[in-house]
């Protein structure tokens, strides 16, 4: 009995890996997001709200920023990547329930694109798109603003993977991940914030983790 607890404790991590990726592997696949519910170990679920997402790099990869502004601006992930840059560590929670404590996204603040574009005066919210064709978010004005708010090009100290949405993804660090929109293309100054594909569907537009959509959850901050 004590050779086989042994042995457990030993393979336990490269099966629960394997799951993980298994699983992973799946959700990348499920518009539905019903794999999303499934226990994972600690580790990320992968969604997509389109069957398929076309890869961009830095050949293809383009960032606009456009609306109520002065200054449109059209970024590639050459120049994305020569703005100052700002690491963040914090825990990802999914709406879903699951949790990867201590994760750090490094990219450029948004506040910085946006001061960059010159916000116009009567603006009030900002909306994202998203080169799958399908997906949008959008925040207040002040929520964009704020110095935990990323347009990220790195996850966990390595580039954005395709997966996770990358080369590039918005990352909202106190809100709930689908406010942390996907394969990001297109970030828009508008007067009023629209709601996006999840709000459309029931989730709450303010998505303060532990505030929002029902659940206690503890703060990622």
């Amino acid at each position: 009995m004590l050779g086989l607890g042994a042995a457990g404790l030993v393979t336990a991590p490269y099966i629960q890996r394997g799951v993980d990726a298994a699983l992973g592997a799946v959700a990348g696949k499920d518009p539905t997001g019903l794999t999303g519910l499934l226990p994972n170990g600690g580790g990320f679920r992968y969604y997509s709200v389109t069957a398929s997402v076309p890869h961009k790099g830095p050949d293809s990869y383009r960032l606009t920023v456009d609306g109520m502004v002065d200054r449109p601006g059209d970024y590639t992930l050459g120049a994305l990547r020569g703005l100052p840059q700002t690491r963040l560590t914090r825990d990802v929670q999914c709406v879903t329930g699951w949790r990867v404590p201590g994760t750090p996204f490094e990219g450029v603040r948004l506040s910085r694109l946006l001061d960059a574009a010159g916000v116009r005066e009567g603006a009030g919210a900002v909306r994202f798109t998203c080169f799958d064709g399908a997906y949008s978010e959008s925040l207040t004005l002040d929520q964009a603003r704020r110095a935990d708010v990323l347009v990220a090009l790195k996850m966990q100290d390595k580039p954005v993977s395709y997966h996770h949405g990358g080369p590039v993804r918005l990352y909202v660090a106190p809100m709930y991940f689908y406010k942390s929109a996907k394969w990001l293309s297109g970030i828009t100054v508008t007067k009023a914030v629209q709601p996006g594909y999840w709000e459309e569907r029931g989730y709450d537009i303010d998505a303060w983790v532990g505030k929002s959509n029902g659940r206690d959850d503890r703060p990622t901050v």
